[in-house]
């Protein structure tokens, strides 16, 4: 039995959540905090599998309480947002930014049209969850996106200059590794960089907001048809599979889902063998499952630079650890060592020969 703490200053709202957590078998609410404080408590004390919390509350916030939470009895955080609107979900990224593994947006009421599928969502992303093994936080890693990073370490012989796209796939633990990478690139890259990061919807827009934050790159959500230019960070959005033809321009299409995922990362790393075989990189983070893991083998096969996060490091080892098992890495690198091998293949004003 999974048992889940729901924090969130209304009562209502926290009776609602109790409803729809516990209409399924395998989850046990285990008590409602009111705020922040209350949360931090009774964390400690009833050390749930997984806290279910919201981010606007009186006091002490969901990012402020699960910082606490994270720096004292980590339990797997995930972030029930109720709007996007009013800055919930720039909110809800710093408290992922604080350790918080997920985020989902509260569904509507039961009679309101989608209940049902963002129901389940939450279900799912919540048992899901319980899995993850958290770890403490420590102090100030929630305000800066390279504390508690280890340097680089020794890097492979890199020929600089010959890739032209860097493409990136991330699930379950990437966003606050993308931020950790991308904080530490400098301006002017000389490729574009392509993301596909696994993410429950309606968060894209302000997941591309956050990560702008924290670099000199300028990061969007791709449209159909634009040109990928060097310099650039491009996340794929909602619902869609996102790839990169020859000419760099990024195509966005409604195919069925592929490892279960819409985008996928398959879907992306795929079109790259095709465009850009010998002058790419492909990269493959944190994350449930194994997507990405053999059409990163197949990227490698056909001369790209593959690279793959190191055990250490991953919150969920399941998509680095899948192209690490097929032989699909060439390189398996910190967080700290993949951002300075794309400044190293990428390096900030050389002149790529196909963009």
């Amino acid at each position: 039995m999974i048992e889940v703490l729901i924090v969130n200053d209304s009562p209502t709202a926290a009776e609602f959540l109790r409803r729809i957590l516990g209409s399924d078998p395998e989850i046990s609410v285990a008590g409602v905090a009111r705020d922040g404080l209350e949360a931090v408590s009774l964390a400690g004390r009833r050390k749930p599998d997984v806290i279910a919390m919201d981010v606007h509350m009186p006091g002490l916030n969901g990012f402020e309480a699960t910082r606490r939470i994270m720096e004292t009895t980590p339990v797997p955080i995930v972030i029930v947002s109720g709007s996007s609107l009013g800055g919930d979900d720039m909110l809800a990224f710093k408290a992922v930014q604080a350790g918080a593994v997920a985020c989902v947006h509260a569904p509507p009421g039961f009679s309101a049209p989608g209940h049902a599928a963002q129901a389940e969502e939450l279900l799912r992303t919540v048992k899901a969850m319980s899995e993850v093994k958290v770890v403490k936080r420590w102090p100030g890693a929630a305000r800066n996106p390279a504390a508690g990073l280890s340097a680089p370490g020794k890097l492979p012989e890199l020929k600089p200059g010959i890739t032209q796209l860097v493409a990136i796939g991330a699930s379950t633990g990437g966003p606050v590794v993308l931020q950790s990478i991308l904080s530490r690139l400098p301006a002017g890259l000389s490729a574009p960089i392509v993301i596909v990061q696994h993410m429950s919807p309606g968060f894209i827009e302000s997941f591309a907001l956050w990560l702008g934050e924290s670099t000199p790159l300028k990061v969007s959500v791709a449209a159909d048809g634009e040109t990928a230019l060097p310099g650039r960070v491009y996340v794929a959005p909602d619902g869609r599979h996102i790839t990169v033809d020859k000419g760099a321009a990024i195509r966005l299409t409604d195919g069925e889902p592929e490892n279960g995922m819409r985008p996928a990362v398959s879907r992306l790393f795929r079109s790259l063998v095709g465009s850009f075989p010998r002058n790419s990189a492909g990269i493959l983070l944190t994350g449930m499952g194994a997507d990405g893991a053999l059409e990163l083998k197949a990227l490698r096969d056909a001369g790209a630079v593959t690279i793959a996060q190191d055990r250490e490091s991953s919150l969920i080892n399941g998509m680095p650890g899948a192209a690490v098992k097929a032989g699909a890495a060439a390189y398996v690198l910190s967080p700290a060592g993949i951002a300075a091998a794309i400044s190293a293949l990428a390096p900030a004003g050389a002149k790529g020969d196909n963009l």
